[in-house]
Order: structure tokens, then C-alpha cells, then sequence
């Protein structure tokens, strides 16, 4: 592996096994690096991932993609046009729980799809870090750039496209510049609708969940815990699940995308659709309004 210097200490890249490179340039440059990891402020992603792929270079970029549906369209465009993969790390799919729940859905278990609801928090918020993670121009909506566009590729995976939406996001701790806590409303495609919440400011928490006619199961704790309820139960019971290492996981296909072998589970069609709600938040939280993602899709 070969990393660009940015000040870190050489023990870093001795402990990884990494050589260190004086810029991205010469990364890029090197005959022996295939493939590129993207886990770099989200404004960057755009001009990185094209000088990426202009050096034939297979592509891995933490979310979002990018900010702004335009400028994932044009990510999209330039991999496809230079013959490299391009996946993006929304892992939470991955996980042992939600996997469990797509099959249900899947299998007709849950009868009729009628709500979804996610959340992705931490407290982070509290104590922010200096820098580009506590700037709103890097972090629109707040902790939905950084966190919930983890649940928006999760919703997604379970009920297609969304349709619509409605947001708000406000600053209530008021301990960085960016908003405390973000909500969302959907309406789904094929018909369900969903909520998604997310904020920087209250202890983690990390939950998925779906509710069907014949069916409701929570995917909870980050997938490794996973729960039913059936119409005739009152209370619902934990099924046994492993989260997984849905990191690995994702590191691995990426290998096998270079290889050949495997093909990307979220790479532009579904990192695009994630964008869009993004963008469709910000301009709804903006606006008060409710916004169509066909918009930006």
C-alpha cells in the first residue's frame, strides 16, 4: 500500500505496512497501486475520484459519494469512461440484521411494506473536533452528511427509490456550527413511507426498521441484534444474528472488483440515489418545503 503523507507520524505507516508518499499525484503515478482509498472531506471527492480514474485507477470513496447529484453524476461518468470500479463504503447494508430483514422482505415474510424507520447518531456533537468534520460546508444538514446517509442507503436497500420528502434541521446544543439534529420524512416509490433521524449530540445509537403486514423486525446495535414481531404477539422476540464485519466485507469486494471477480453492491447507481436525497434534505430544510428527488435524480 502506498499513503500520502499528511503529517501523520512514520510508525502510522510501519504499523500498516504502507509506504508514504510526499502527494496524491505521486500515488497516483505509482504502477503498482490499483486501486485508490478515498477517505478524504467530501468536497474533495469530486476532482479525486476524476484525477482517480484518469489514471486507470479502481476507486473506493467513503460517503457520501459527493455532495451534490451533479457531481456524483459526473463521478459515475468518469470511472464508467476510464474502465475502473467505483464503490462507495455505505457498509451498514452489510450487516447481519438488515441483510436478515431484506431477505424478509424480500420472501414476502413481512406482507405488505408499509414504514420504514432509521437512526444513525453518536454524541460526538458535544465535544466537536476542529477542523473540515465541523464545517456546514462540508457537513450540510449536519450529522445526515456524515451519519444518516448511512440510513438513507439503508432504506433505500430495503424499498427502492424515494419519491419524496420532507426535512428540518436545527441547532439546538449549540456546541459546533453544524445543525444538532436532522429528521426526515419519505414517501417511497412503491408506496411506503419511512423516517429517518439523525444528530451528533445524544449517545450512539444505531437502529433499522421495517413494518409490514404480516411482519415488523428492527435491525438494532449496528445489525447485531435483530428482532420480530408477528400480528399475534404482543411483545416482540430477538432472533439470533452476527453483525458481521460489514468493513471487511466491503474491502474485500473492493479487492474483488479489481480482480474481476465481484461487482460493486453500492457503487454509482445506488451512491447517486443517496446523493439525491441528500441534496433533496438540504434544499427541504432550507426551504420548508417538500421536495421531489426526481429533482436531482
Amino acid at each position: 500500500m502506498l499513503c500520502p503523507l499528511r503529517g501523520e507520524p512514520q510508525g502510522v505507516f510501519r504499523k500498516y505496512g504502507c509506504r508514504a508518499a510526499a502527494s496524491y499525484e505521486e500515488v497516483l503515478k505509482d504502477p503498482e497501486v490499483e486501486g485508490i482509498l478515498l477517505v478524504t472531506p467530501h468536497s474533495t471527492h469530486d476532482d479525486m475520484i476524476a484525477q482517480a480514474a484518469s489514471a486507470g485507477k479502481h476507486v473506493f470513496v467513503e460517503k457520501p459519494l459527493t455532495l451534490t447529484a451533479a457531481g456524483a453524476k459526473k463521478a459515475i461518468a468518469d470511472t464508467s469512461k476510464a474502465g475502473v470500479t467505483l464503490l462507495v463504503g455505505h457498509n451498514r447494508r452489510r450487516s447481519g440484521a438488515n441483510r436478515k430483514i431484506k431477505e424478509m422482505i424480500d420472501s414476502g415474510a413481512l406482507g405488505q411494506l408499509h414504514q420504514l424507520e432509521a437512526n444513525l447518531s453518536l454524541g460526538a456533537g458535544l465535544t466537536p473536533r476542529a477542523g473540515w468534520r465541523s464545517d456546514p460546508a462540508e457537513c450540510p444538514a449536519g450529522a445526515m452528511t456524515g451519519l444518516g446517509v448511512h440510513m438513507i442507503d439503508n432504506l433505500h436497500y430495503l424499498a427502492g427509490p424515494v419519491k419524496r420528502l420532507f426535512a428540518m434541521s436545527k441547532r439546538i446544543a449549540g456546541k459546533s456550527q453544524l445543525d444538532d439534529v436532522t429528521s426526515i420524512v419519505l414517501e417511497f416509490e412503491g408506496g411506503p413511507l419511512g423516517y429517518i433521524g439523525s444528530t451528533y449530540v445524544i449517545p450512539k445509537i444505531c437502529t433499522t426498521t421495517a413494518f409490514g403486514t404480516q411482519l415488523n423486525a428492527w435491525s438494532e446495535e449496528d445489525g447485531a441484534r435483530f428482532f420480530i414481531q408477528k400480528p399475534d404477539q404482543m411483545v416482540r422476540q430477538e432472533i439470533p444474528c452476527q453483525a458481521g464485519d460489514s468493513l471487511a466485507e466491503e474491502i474485500t469486494e473492493f479487492a474483488g472488483c479489481i480482480r474481476g471477480t465481484a461487482k460493486p453492491e453500492t457503487g454509482g447507481p445506488e451512491s447517486l440515489e443517496v446523493v439525491a436525497v441528500l441534496e433533496a434534505v438540504v434544499e427541504s430544510a432550507r426551504t420548508n418545503q417538500a421536495v421531489e428527488i426526481s429533482k436531482y435524480r
